[in-house]
């Protein structure tokens, strides 16, 4: 069911040729490749084109658009340092089949994490959380005895929800589950909560799961440096990470393409660091971003400012590995 890349894989990497420039003036359309399993370790883009949990938790749909989207953006950044990327295409949700494309979501990405691949993943919703942690799990970075997995996740909401089906609102739930039911260490850390996108049984529940978490209000500029100590000192303690955004963590003005606006969010110059301190941590085994819904998205101010988060994983990733 996977839209492997294929002879059309290349059209949304366009964007300006800086000729004279040389090699200094490439941009990642420049040097993106198709993924191949004998790739060199690198970064390898896939994406989950899918809504179908949004759909089932109520939200506006529009978000399978998400990952071409966010590839054209991609496609002017910047090449700042020697770069392997790859477009490994995406897996599509066909027939409202969710279960069946986050699996094979997670068996491909389970496989180039095995090829020593940093995968970055494009949404999509944020059912893609629950088909990243099933591929970390089913990988060589599966937490073995005495290690231990942060789950960072940038997101107004905790995505805790009890659902007899997945949906855009269970991932974490569903990771902590399978993480408690195999005997793993996994930790869940949830940065911008708004209390008022998430009811009381939400927050309780968070309690009894042990999640920890910061709220949208607690994040300014001001306490910036505080909040970036703290983070680095609690990744000190794992082994592995896995770093997830939601869109839907910025504020309106700055991603109103996404399925539940913000009322408040998370300003740009305050998640950016943060984001950066995460994967610059030395221990990020994968990442995704989600909730991009093109549809929805005025002058593509959603996805313009998702390729600049993707851009600061990137490169906080390969300063980390330098």
């Amino acid at each position: 069911m996977s839209n492997e890349p294929g002879s059309q894989w290349r059209q949304p990497w366009q964007g300006r040729v800086d000729t004279l420039d040389g090699e200094a003036g490439h941009r990642w359309h420049q040097v993106v490749q198709p993924w191949h399993a004998h790739a060199a370790p690198g970064v390898a883009l896939l994406g989950l084109a899918s809504d179908e949990g949004v759909r089932r938790n109520h939200g506006r749909v529009g978000a399978a658009q998400g990952p071409q989207a966010l590839r054209r953006m991609l496609a002017n950044l910047p090449v700042h340092r020697p770069l392997a990327l790859y477009d490994a295409g995406d897996v599509p949700c066909l027939d409202q089949q969710l279960e069946a494309a986050q699996r094979e979501y997670a068996a491909r990405a389970a496989r180039m994490l095995d090829a020593g691949q940093l995968v970055l993943g494009l949404g999509g919703g944020h059912e893609i959380a629950w088909a990243s942690y099933q591929a970390l799990a089913a990988s060589r970075w599966a937490p073995g005895e005495g290690q231990r997995l942060a789950i960072v996740n940038f997101d107004a909401h905790f995505d805790i929800r009890r659902d007899a089906q997945s949906t855009s609102g269970t991932g974490f739930r569903q990771a902590l589950d399978h993480a408690r039911a195999q005997g793993c260490d996994v930790a869940y850390h949830c940065l911008g909560i708004s209390v008022t996108s998430n009811t009381r049984a939400l927050f309780e529940q968070a309690g009894e799961c042990g999640i920890s978490w910061r709220h949208d209000d607690a994040l300014t500029s001001a306490a910036l440096p505080r909040h970036c100590d703290e983070l680095r000192e609690w990744l000190g303690g794992f082994d592995h990470v896995y770093l997830t955004i939601c869109l839907d963590v910025l504020p309106a003005s700055v991603a109103p393409g996404v399925s539940a606006p913000a009322a408040r969010g998370v300003p740009v110059d305050v998640i950016e660091p943060m984001v950066a301190c995460v994967a610059g941590c030395g221990r990020l085994r994968l990442a995704d971003i989600a909730e991009l819904c093109p549809p929805l998205d005025i002058d593509q101010r959603t996805a313009r400012t998702a390729a600049r988060l993707a851009w600061r994983i990137v490169d906080a990733w390969q300063e980390a590995a330098a």
